[in-house]
């Protein structure tokens, strides 16, 4: 017989390293053509932390991402913007682009104030342009500010540091204090179907919903959720390292399993933007939490189905079955 359960799971997750200090630092340069480069040693591992880092850069200096250029691996010209962990690049190295990236716009607005005869308050940088926010007919393009600039041999430039705002250490007695500068939140729902006879778990569903402060980049997001929902069902249901006196036993993919396309279902992600005010626009890390609850979900639905919890990971076709019969004999006891 198989059988269908429900489970529902919710998580909290830290931006960046417990009560430590993990500054990231940026320098952004402005180049006659207008277009911009951006240096940060933030190291894009497929989660797309460059392109999210362009679009901020080029939000704040009014032009269009495809005309920034992100340098960010090569530690000869890249300042340091610590590891791409604990997903903090976003909120962290965003933050310090975006503080780099102000410098450098108030250089612009400066020069264009004084061609223009306003004040550069009375200025604002968008679309490729500098213009008067009451009368947008009169404005100067970010190009011919900038070519202007390197003809008088000024250099549009800037340079940013960010830290998350937290103490250098707990409380060493009872570990009070603040760890993290912000906070994400996510809650997950999933469907499983049990097979009562055999003890196999097939995840039919799955809805995830994640507190990502301000989406960046919506696309991109919707991949890590997926990717993290993918990984967590991996972690809840067939990845485990066996280990025997200190030697790891399936070191291998071919011994130690993964989800495959296959394995994963239709999963439903919902984007819940809260700003955060201390993000870069309001915009937090979505690297991690998305894997953190799935597992506790899946486990919960597992229950729901056919009343047993399973305590340890993964949960294989044989703890399910043997969970089962160990309830069908004490049922009978009773």
């Amino acid at each position: 017989m198989k059988k269908r359960g429900k489970g529902i799971a919710c998580t909290y997750f830290g931006m960046g390293n417990t009560a430590k200090s993990n500054p990231s630092t940026a320098f952004i340069e402005v180049c006659e053509d207008g277009t911009a480069i951006i240096r940060c040693g933030a190291s894009d591992i497929g989660q797309g932390s460059d392109t999210a880092l362009k679009q901020i850069g080029a939000h704040t200096l009014g032009i269009s991402p495809d005309r920034v250029t992100m340098v960010s691996n090569d530690t000869m010209v890249a300042p340091e913007a610590g590891v791409t962990s604990a997903s903090r690049q976003t909120y962290v190295s965003g933050n310090a682009i975006r503080l780099g990236a102000e410098q450098a716009r108030a250089i612009l607005l400066k020069e264009a104030a004084e061609c223009l005869d306003y004040d550069p308050v009375d200025l604002e940088c968008r679309d490729d342009r500098i213009f008067l926010k009451e009368h947008e007919d009169v404005y100067m393009t970010i190009e011919d500010v900038s070519g202007r600039m390197r003809a008088k041999g000024t250099l549009v430039t800037g340079t940013g540091t960010f830290t998350p705002p937290t103490p250098e250490a707990l409380d060493p007695e009872t570990g009070l204090g603040v760890p993290y500068g912000a906070y994400s939140y996510a809650t997950q729902i999933c469907e499983v179907e049990v097979d009562t006879e055999t003890g196999e778990v097939t995840v039919l569903s799955f809805t995830a919903a994640q507190d990502v402060g301000r989406a960046i980049n919506p696309m991109a997001i919707e991949g890590q959720i997926e990717g993290g929902v993918g990984q967590g069902i991996g972690y809840a249901l067939m990845e485990e390292v066996v280990v025997r006196d200190g030697v790891i036993l399936n070191p291998s993919f071919s011994d130690l399993l993964i989800p495959t396309a296959l394995d994963v279902p239709p999963i439903h992600s919902i984007i819940v933007e809260v700003p955060e005010p201390t993000g870069p626009y309001g915009a937090k890390g979505t690297g991690e939490p998305p894997t953190c609850p799935t597992a506790a979900a899946i486990i919960n639905a597992i229950y729901d189905a056919v009343g047993v919890h399973i305590t340890s990971t993964p949960v294989t076709a044989e703890k399910v079955y043997m969970a089962l019969r160990k309830k069908e004999d004490e049922e009978r006891k009773r």
